[in-house]
């Protein structure tokens, strides 16, 4: 009989163990799958800065583009392309937040798993913000 205990003790040892390697496994995945995002979607913060300079050049000077394009809506232009500016903005503070936040080396899956949910939508938010920068400005390249 006590073999039967200290056997079904050092068997619930050795599955708790298992079970927190598993569970070590899991954050460490999570882990590995939100930094594998940050690093396809922070190259794109460089891009977006030579966007921005390119805003504010055609801001600046977009009562001689109208010259040139004279079907060119200058204030739907301004407000659009200061609204891009903004999401440009709002999309690389998003990042740099995220960084200075993020913990790699928390072992607790359900933050880790907050954390992709997290960088996954700032995928989402970079995207949609290439986009719109392809779409504004390709008249003024």
């Amino acid at each position: 009989m006590k073999k039967l205990i200290l056997l079904g003790a050092a068997f619930s040892v050795v599955f708790a163990s298992c079970q927190s390697k598993q569970v070590e496994n899991n954050d460490q995945k999570l882990s590995e799958q939100a930094i594998a995002v940050h690093d396809e979607i922070m190259p794109q913060i460089s891009h977006f800065d030579k966007s921005t300079i390119v805003i504010d050049s055609v801001l600046t000077n977009l009562a001689t583009i109208k010259e040139t394009q004279t079907t060119l809506d200058t204030a739907k232009t301004r407000v659009d392309l200061t609204n891009l500016k903004d999401s440009i903005e709002n999309a690389t503070d998003n990042m740099m937040t995220w960084m200075k936040d993020y913990d790699p080396e928390n072992v607790d899956e359900t933050y880790q798993q907050k954390e992709v949910d997290k960088i996954n939508a700032m995928k989402n938010q970079f995207d949609r913000v290439s986009e719109n920068i392809k779409t504004l400005l390709a008249p003024f390249n």
